[in-house]
């Protein structure tokens, strides 16, 4: 079997009819494949996360990754690009959506699309994937340790974001929560809080606490990550891709 991927700037349309840049990684095969929707953290559209999409790529799911700071900053480096978008209150929600939306639209256009679509994201990320997946039909929903779906930021930080576990009765897809166990954005109480509305609406939903891990436990360039954690993780979201996405 041919094995090889295709990795690749290209320009999508989002939220308002935006162009907007995005990474797309897919495998160079004729499929069928589930596409996914990478969702960046907020330092930002930076290689680590390109690499995650590859790695989708790599498991057989078109994936594609739009840079949401990409009309603040067009072209700037990620720490610069993030830095604009924090002063600037962060991505609003409603934009958000659209730019989602419009990812989705663009791996559903392929020609070697199964017609499902799912959504992942990291810190601000997990958030903005949940968020997603209660204003999109959307087929699967992958929040990895997302902050402020329960709970607002707390004073002092720039982001302009609210709690939207409001929001819960109107999750399109099943729903795949990674936490860590020591993380304080969001706490065990917040993970329990948010657990807690989904039971109450009656939704599919698996949830995954890692003791020993924090915040980012995933970022493989940064003193949080913690290998067990992270590699238990990458296991549970292609198994859950699997059931929900795969042809």
């Amino acid at each position: 079997m041919y094995d090889a991927v295709l990795a690749e700037s290209i320009m999508i349309t989002g939220h308002g009819g935006d162009s907007i840049e995005a990474y797309s990684a897919r495998p160079m095969r004729p499929g069928p494949f589930g596409g996914v929707v990478v969702i960046h953290h907020m330092p930002g559209y930076d290689e680590q996360t390109k690499e995650i999409a590859r790695t989708f790529a790599v498991h057989g799911y078109n994936a594609v990754m739009p840079n949401l700071y990409w009309r603040e900053a067009p072209g700037a480096s990620p720490d610069d690009a993030a830095a604009v978008a924090r002063a600037a209150g962060g991505v609003p929600d409603e934009r958000l959506v659209g730019d989602v939306a419009g990812a989705a639209a663009y791996l559903k256009g392929l020609s070697s699309s199964n017609g499902k679509v799912g959504t992942i994201g990291y810190c601000s990320g997990g958030r903005q994937s949940f968020l997603a997946a209660v204003s999109l039909p959307l087929d699967a929903a992958v929040d990895c340790y997302g902050a402020f779906v329960v709970g607002n930021p707390p004073e002092g930080l720039p982001l302009k974001v609210g709690p939207i576990v409001d929001k819960t009765p109107d999750l399109s897809c099943p729903l795949l929560g990674l936490f860590g166990a020591e993380d304080k954005y969001p706490s065990p109480e917040q993970v329990a809080e948010l657990e807690k509305a989904l039971v109450a609406a009656g939704k599919t939903f698996e949830f995954h606490s890692y003791e020993g891990a924090g915040h980012a436990f995933f970022s493989v360039n940064r003193p949080a990550y913690r290998p067990e954690a992270a590699m238990d993780g990458w296991q549970k979201i292609f198994a859950f891709y699997g059931e929900y996405l795969a042809a």
